[in-house]
């Protein structure tokens, strides 16, 4: 999509997301309508990367996120605020997933995850959810930006251009901080494996 697309798109979830805060109920419609693709396509290629047991599916993925965005709609002011909630949601859903099949299997399989380059994080099948989603919750606390860039890259897939649009912030200012973020992470899964 090219720049003056993306902008529109943005300016019709902005307005989507007004409409449903003052109480129009068909925009919630609308709104599914206007970011289904964009949504089932970031919940599909990260589906993609999960391991081959996996038992959930994209359409379960972006259908049980969406719920809890619609839930807490009132908050939500643009399109950069409805992706980094979807991040947010994608993120519960996959966690509580996985905390559901561990606490079935009493202590599952899932490998340590490690960032061992840029696109680890996004790119890492059969990862530990649980201490990944543990990591960025402690991150959450102590800088709650470098935690939305790490929920961006990886429960989204976005590209780090992608991200700076959405922040907005320089990209060259976005790589810093996103290295930074990777190696925090890093530090913090290794600590939490051994």
């Amino acid at each position: 999509m090219n720049e003056a697309g993306v902008n529109q798109a943005g300016l019709q979830v902005t307005q989507l997301l007004q409409n449903l805060s003052s109480g129009d109920a068909s925009a919630a419609d609308r709104l599914m309508a206007a970011v289904y693709s964009e949504l089932h396509s970031i919940a599909a290629a990260k589906m993609a990367r999960e391991s081959a047991g996996h038992t959930l599916q994209a359409t379960a993925l972006v259908n049980e996120a969406y719920l809890r965005l619609v839930g807490n709609s009132a908050r939500l002011e643009d399109r950069a605020h409805f992706f980094g909630a979807a991040a947010l949601a994608m993120e519960r859903v996959l966690i509580d997933h996985a905390r559901a099949k561990n606490a079935a299997k009493r202590g599952g399989g899932d490998r340590a995850l490690t960032l061992a380059d840029v696109s680890a994080v996004s790119d890492a099948p059969d990862i530990d959810l649980v201490a990944l989603g543990d990591a960025i919750a402690e991150l959450h606390t102590q800088h709650e930006e470098l935690a939305r860039i790490i929920r961006y890259r990886y429960y989204l897939g976005l590209s780090l251009e992608e991200i700076a649009e959405l922040l907005p912030m320089p990209l060259r200012t976005l790589k810093r901080r996103w290295a930074f973020a990777r190696a925090w992470l890093q530090d913090r899964l290794d600590g939490a494996g051994g």
